[in-house]
């Protein structure tokens, strides 16, 4: 018998291993021969690469008659825990969940949308409950109709950046920056291969452009979910796209528009029409109605407890009066039928369809780690500058823009409540304090003031330390940054969280991220109306007994923020949305959407 060698022992053993890790392999789900190819995305300033990971502060924790404050921190905190442990692990997994979700099967190439979020480790691999949202309205239109409706859209002087997907591959592209279009590109450059021929029409302004009246976005909604029951029925369905004969090349030019244009004008009347006839914002008299907001405050100063049900503005009357938006639009070119138009972001009772920012993923505003400093050396304000943006002002309209009126109540005279208790009781109640008492939390300015008539220009230069244009890395150096909306989204936000410093933000964009940045865990937000700006500020630097700064909770969102922006908002993150996004919008606009899916 002929003896073995040890080299050959050791190839037939590593044959073995071999053979043992590809049979374990093909029966999971999860098999890597699914995944695409899969090529780094460009860089950003949010890709953490091979930074040093900073020790993750403990799950907040909160007992009776502890400040509000405290107690929002540790209920998001845990969660938001909760949220992060029960995300599917496979794509067996994802693909019950998401019929649980919805009732429906996932769109066709989920497979392949899957092995792109788990390539890109992406973490929340089942929240896009906003997608689906977004969505419904539009399944209740034929799929014909929404894409003629879109080739209308884009065949006229729209403000629109159209692109066109055939067979793969962007083909055509036209309209806006030209670094939009470039970014536009690249956020899909990696998955076109996956998605039906399509075109697509992107919102060149900041402000929202489809306003459907209620009773037809009633109707649709109603549609919709019918739709929605039809696919359930098959158990059975076609992974694949149709073909769409009405797809042709290039843009055809059209002589009309369905969008009118109302700038430098107040849009509240628009903004209210998808609004429930019984709700507060649609009251029959100006003033009259009083905002109803228990299921997204808390008393007594009104701290925000979900945001996104805060936003809703047609349960807050009182955003007409402080909203630079509705108090007169820089831009509004708007709609009232419902037509597929992808916005950056957008307000509540508006029907665009949110994606991620190019904005973000260009790296428009970066964040230099290398010229920021430790919390200890950080001053303890909150820090602002920029422009009187968010809205366009006549006739002194810039009273009751956002921006202007927190410049204004950090900088005034007024008296502004705040949180006390007795050393033995557990309630809190409404004392009053002069702002000027607490001047030292604040260092807001105006560095520019523009979008005004030229007297209301010379006004607001006269009401406002103006400052010159300074450094954004300046910011660094406070332990707080606030966040306002412009004349939509800020465009900040994403630099601030992965700063080392906690970011304060008001503000009612609705962005994409609704589900993966969560208040109280990753900010701070606060009020229109104002009531809980000082005394926000004041407990997160209060040292004594029940303070916040006791426990360095300012410190810890800073750190949770910063730990998350390098998990969630990366452009790997961004693109896997988007393409979610974009499998869900192939479906609803193929004329077969009933009939396809995937199905394992």
């Amino acid at each position: 018998m002929r003896r073995r060698t040890p080299t050959r022992i050791v190839c037939l053993i590593l044959a073995c291993v071999l053979l043992s890790t590809t049979l374990v392999f093909l029966r999971d789900g999860n098999a890597q021969a699914s995944i695409p190819k899969i090529f780094s995305s460009p860089s950003s300033s949010r890709d953490t690469g091979d930074k040093p990971t900073i020790p993750t502060p403990p799950t907040p924790t909160a007992g009776p008659g502890d400040h509000p404050i405290r107690t929002l921190i540790a209920n998001a905190n845990a969660d938001f825990e909760a949220l992060k442990a029960r995300q599917s692990t496979s794509l067996s997994q994802a693909v019950a969940e998401y019929k649980r979700r919805y009732g429906l099967s996932p769109p066709p190439n989920f497979d392949k949308w899957y092995a792109f979020a788990k390539a890109r480790k992406v973490v929340l691999v089942d929240e896009f409950d906003t997608i689906h949202d977004l969505l419904l309205p539009f399944r209740g239109l034929l799929p014909a109709v929404l894409r003629m409706r879109v080739a209308e859209a884009l065949g006229h002087d729209n403000m629109l950046i159209a692109m066109q997907i055939r067979q793969g591959n962007v083909t055509h592209s036209e309209g806006g920056q030209n670094w939009v279009r470039v970014a536009l590109e690249g956020m899909t450059r990696e998955f076109t291969q996956y998605l039906p021929d399509m075109d697509l029409a992107f919102n060149v302004h900041d402000e929202p452009r489809v306003a459907v009246p209620h009773d037809d976005l009633q109707r649709l909604v109603a549609r919709g979910k019918e739709s929605i029951e039809t696919a359930i029925l098959n158990t059975n369905p076609r992974n694949e796209w149709s073909s769409h004969a009405d797809l042709v090349k290039g843009i055809k030019e059209v002589p009309t528009s369905r969008f009118n244009h109302f700038s430098h004008q107040s849009t509240w009347a628009y903004s209210r029409l998808s609004c429930p006839p019984d709700s507060p914002s649609r009251s029959l008299e100006d003033g009259e109605a009083q905002d109803v907001n228990s299921q997204s405050i808390t008393s007594p100063l009104g701290f925000i407890s979900n945001q996104t049900a805060y936003s809703d503005i047609c349960n807050s009357p009182s955003f007409n009066k402080n909203y630079g938006f509705f108090a007169s639009a820089n831009s509004f070119n708007v709609a009232q039928d419902l037509i597929p138009i992808f916005s950056q972001s957008k307000l509540s009772s508006f029907q665009d369809i949110i994606y991620p920012p190019p904005w973000y993923w260009y790296d428009m505003v970066p964040y230099n780690a290398t010229r920021d400093i430790p919390w200890a050396e950080k001053k303890e304000t909150l820090y602002w500058r920029g422009g009187t943006t968010g809205g366009y002002s006549r006739f002194g309209a810039w009273r009751r823009h956002h921006r202007q009126r927190f410049v204004l109540k950090a900088n005034s005279n007024d008296q502004t409540p705040i949180l006390a208790k007795q050393d033995s009781a557990t309630e809190w109640i409404e004392a009053s304090t002069a702002v000027q008492d607490h001047k030292d939390l604040f260092d807001i300015k105006f560095t520019e003031v523009g979008q005004c008539d030229a007297g209301d220009c010379v006004a607001q230069r006269e009401a406002f330390h103006v400052l010159p244009k300074v450094d954004p890395n300046d910011a660094w150096h406070s332990r707080y940054l606030l966040d306002m909306d412009g004349n939509a989204f800020s465009g900040r936000f994403y630099s601030f969280l992965q700063s080392g410093s906690a970011v304060l933000k008001m503000g009612i964009s609705r962005e994409w991220h609704a589900e993966w940045l969560r208040e109280w865990v990753h900010y701070v937000p606060l009020s229109l109306h104002g009531k809980d700006w000082v005394e926000a500020m004041r407990w997160f630097t209060d040292r004594s007994a029940g303070g916040g700064a006791e426990t360095e909770e300012g410190k810890a969102v800073a750190v949770r923020s910063t730990e998350w922006a390098g998990k969630a908002l990366r452009n790997a993150d961004l693109e896997v949305w988007f393409f979610r996004l974009l499998l869900e919008y192939g479906r609803v606009v193929d004329d077969a959407r009933d009939s396809i899916g995937f199905a394992e």
